[in-house]
């Protein structure tokens, strides 16, 4: 998209300003379908530099994700320009990948075609 879908960066403001991570959304961006649920930024640093400082060979890639101090945060930055996915999954065929949910950034003017919700799988 050259220009961000208006209710998907109001969706992810509403993210940012209420520290909510309890909205649920499937996006297609560059033919994947990615679906879990929303989290604020900081918050998505945060937990991605947990698990990358708990790796022996990733260790040194946290400090990336820390907050840095001379950067603005969410708030001063204007409309959100990514959504951060956490407990997410790409979805192939039948399976979603990985199984137990992963983080994924997406970049929010990539996004193709979005939906509230996500999907799950069944056996049956």
């Amino acid at each position: 998209m050259s220009n961000p879908d208006e209710l998907l960066v109001a969706i992810a403001a509403r993210v940012e300003s209420e520290h909510s991570n309890q909205m649920s959304l499937t996006v297609v961006a560059g033919g994947a379908v990615i679906t879990g649920r929303l989290a604020p930024e900081a918050v998505w640093r945060e937990r991605v530099s947990e698990v990358l400082t708990d790796s022996d060979r990733l260790g040194p890639f946290s400090a990336v994700f820390t907050p840095d101090p001379a950067r603005p945060g969410p708030g001063g930055r204007g409309a959100p320009t990514h959504l951060h996915f956490h407990v997410a999954r790409i979805l192939q065929g039948n399976v979603g990948i990985p199984e137990t949910g992963g983080m994924y950034r997406v970049a929010i003017d990539e996004v193709a075609a979005w939906t509230v919700g996500d999907f799950s799988y069944s056996d049956q």
